[in-house]
């Protein structure tokens, strides 16, 4: 397929009702705010998003701003302006612009033009990607691996709805109205809280599970890949009935009220799921009339509320990585009843349909459409027989599926989607030895790896990074970053007699320019060695070292770290979970870990060390973390303590940092844990100096003492041998 070839249709999707609902919603009104699509890898979510831009209308715009001025309403402070109204005559079709993962913030948000700026004197700003989205869709593929200087970028943006650029000796404001589609795997990490709560609407998708489903993606897929110009004619009248009917909501929407009992019933939902701020009852409200203007009324129904609550707040409730996405429909339907009076449906008495069938206005299911020609409802020449209503986005394969339900298919699975299939490893602990259940995570002191790293960008330990301060200059390794201004001049200064400048500016050469060496915080992988042998398996010493791993992973996910799980109990270890970014995927590991048997320390410590060669070689630039959970003991194999140091001094050998936190307690302690640090060339903390507040406490120990003793020596107190009394 060549890259000239037309978008796969979206009315082509089989399938993801509430995804391609609610894409065509924000189709519908932009003030929704985006969509954030999650889900496992391969379930078209890329294709749908992309798919819509097709259908979005165009834009009136002024001809040769490179803003997209809208003509009706130019920005005032564009940089392209002032606007010449008698020109505004301008229309393109609305843009797409995808933003890759790696992109820089230069990229982004825009820049000082490097090469004018030195070989013309001309101070020239160069638009970004905020700038060509004004107006369109701005797509995050993988948003959740995003860095976190684009995600600050992006929430300035869509917070403010413009964009300012104030480097470099570059001030630019110009106009940034985007809507906001992100799709995201959460086996490979979360979203921080703030980005998560900018997006309007969040689905979860899932491939299906029907061999029928599954054939007629595969059929089409085939299809559009041998003929994509010709698969993609076959739905162009759909394609348009689709893209009219979008364009007739449009027009409907502000006609559309949102009575007094649809506003009480989205406060009273989004105050009983509790979530935080008002974003959520203005995002609700705009779905809702979305929904009403899809569906042909103008009046918010129950049912328009109902699925805009669907779609607006499970992903508002998480409290932390660790809570799974997801709202109580029982509890749900109880609060709009309760709030709602007796209206449970759209006033037109379609049977509570209301915005959920986007191929139909008035909710009704349509026959499969057929070409001219056609004998039965399959395209010609086409081996993928279509959808009964292939123009009904949002309708599911099952047709007794509730109108306003997604289909089992799309939903998420219950179980944590992270999780997988377990690994084989020690026997399960029988129902009288169920596993400990983890105590309640608390804020820990930060744990990092000694020196300057040069990983991915996080907030664990000293990196040169992209970002950050500068901390000097260097000459260019291949292409150049960011250019340090001063360092550059130093270097072009003395050299401007021979190269013969003979007026104002500065003659540079290639071998003048530097660029900037900054310093910042990189993430890290930090691998867990869990013992879960017998003599930590007591259900209450158990539960708080949970809880203390957990604490560290909900650490390791602030500061955007990798995360790995190795457990030893019994006669061997095993990798629970391979190094990954999704920290609640660990978190189900470790609540499922059961306790018993002996302490296999050495195959503990040699299979972390055989987990870090591997993702050395995948990744030789993100440096490792171990922390080893142990009390210490080793009983397993033959001559368990000498292997154990034997295994802890190959792992120092290569330079591997580690932390062991102590979990032996009681009033009787041997020590071992802090020997083994040792041999790790390491750090030992107990359980109690895990927590930060435990420092920060231990800090104010040491003052109270000071000053305790400074009273009860007097005025002496605290003058070294031989120093004078101070005058009165």
């Amino acid at each position: 397929m060549n890259t000239g070839a037309p978008h796969y249709p979206f009315t082509a999707v089989v399938g993801m009702a509430e995804l391609r609902l609610a894409l065509l919603l924000n189709a519908v009104s932009p003030a929704v705010g985006g969509v954030l699509v999650r889900g496992e890898k391969g379930t078209a979510k890329s294709t749908a998003v992309r798919a819509l831009a097709a259908l979005l209308p165009d834009l009136a715009v002024v001809p040769g701003c490179r803003f997209s001025c809208d003509p009706a309403a130019p920005d005032a402070g564009c940089p392209d302006g002032p606007h010449d109204a008698a020109r505004a005559d301008g229309a393109r079709a609305a843009r797409m612009v995808e933003l890759p993962v790696g992109a820089s913030e230069d990229r982004l948000a825009g820049a000082l033009d490097i090469e004018r700026a030195l070989a013309e004197g001309r101070k020239t700003f160069e638009p970004g990607l905020l700038a060509q989205a004004h107006r369109g869709v701005l797509y995050v593929d993988e948003v959740n691996l995003l860095h976190d200087h684009l995600v600050d970028l992006l929430l300035d943006a869509a917070a403010m709805g413009a964009n300012h650029v104030e480097r470099e000796g570059v001030s630019v404001r110009h106009a940034a109205r985007f809507l906001l589609v992100g799709t995201m795997n959460p086996e490979e990490g979360e979203l921080r809280p703030q980005l998560l709560d900018r997006f309007g609407l969040t689905v979860e998708v899932a491939a299906s599970r029907e061999p029928a489903e599954r054939a007629e993606v595969v059929r089409r897929r085939l299809a559009y890949d041998a003929d994509a110009a010709g698969f993609a004619a076959r739905w162009a009248a759909e394609e348009e009935a689709l893209r009219t009917r979008i364009a007739a909501a449009r027009e409907l929407l502000p006609a559309v009220v949102l009575g007094d009992a649809a506003l009480r019933q989205i406060t009273a939902t989004c105050a009983a799921f509790e979530v935080d701020g008002m974003r959520a009852d203005i995002v609700m409200a705009r779905a809702a009339t979305a929904l009403a203007a899809w569906s042909g009324r103008t009046e918010v129904a129950a049912e328009d509320v109902r699925q805009a609550a669907l779609l607006a707040l499970p992903h508002r409730r998480r409290r932390n990585p660790f809570d799974a996405p997801g709202l109580d429909e029982e509890k749900l339907e109880e609060t709009l009843r309760e709030h709602g009076g007796t209206d449970e449906g759209p006033p037109d008495g379609d049977g509570g349909g209301g915005g959920a069938h986007p191929g139909d206005a008035d909710g009704q299911d349509a026959p499969p459409p057929q070409h001219p020609g056609d004998a039965a409802p399959q395209p010609s020449g086409d081996a993928a027989p279509r959808d009964p209503a292939p123009q009904d986005p949002s309708r599911t394969a099952d047709p007794a599926q509730p109108p306003g339900d997604a289909p089992a298919a799309t939903r998420a699975p219950a179980e944590d989607p992270g999780a997988g299939p377990r690994p084989p490893g020690p026997a399960e602990p029988g129902p009288d030895a169920q596993p400990a259940a983890p105590a309640e995570p608390f804020r820990t002191r930060r744990l990092d790896v000694p020196g300057v790293g040069e990983g991915a960008a996080g907030r664990r330990s000293r990196a040169r990074t992209a970002h950050g301060r500068t901390a000097g200059a260097r000459r260019p390794r291949g292409t150049l970053g960011a250019l340090h201004l001063a360092a550059t001049v130093r270097a072009a200064a003395p050299h401007q007699h021979t190269r013969g400048r003979r007026g104002p500016g500065l003659l540079v050469r290639r071998d003048d320019l530097r660029e900037a060496v900054r310093e910042g915080r990189e993430s890290n992988l930090v691998l867990f060695a869990v013992d879960a042998s017998g003599s930590m398996g007591a259900r209450q010493r158990m539960g708080a070292v949970k809880g203390a791993v957990l604490s560290l992973l909900l650490d390791a996910y602030q500061r955007r770290d990798k995360v790995g799980l190795v457990t030893f109990r019994g006669g061997d270890a095993e990798l629970a979970l391979p190094p990954t970014s999704s920290v609640d995927a660990a978190a189900a590991r470790l609540e499922r870990l059961p306790t018993g048997g002996r302490t296999p320390l050495a195959a503990g410590l040699l299979r972390a060390r055989e987990t870090l060669r591997v993702e050395r070689l995948r990744d030789p630039a993100r440096r490792p973390l171990l922390v080893v959970v142990t009390d210490g003991r080793a009983t397993g194999g033959p001559e368990p303590v000498a292997r154990a140091g034997r295994a802890a001094r190959l792992l120092a050998a290569e330079g591997v940092a580690s932390v062991v936190v102590d979990c032996e307690s009681g009033p009787v302690r041997l020590g071992l844990a802090g020997e083994l640090a040792r041999e790790l060339r390491g750090t030992a903390v107990s359980l109690g100096e895990l927590r930060a507040e435990a420092v920060g406490g231990l800090v104010r120990e040491v003052r109270a003492d000071r000053r305790a003793r400074a009273v009860r020596e007097g005025p002496a107190a605290g003058r070294g041998p031989g120093k004078p009394r101070r005058a009165a």
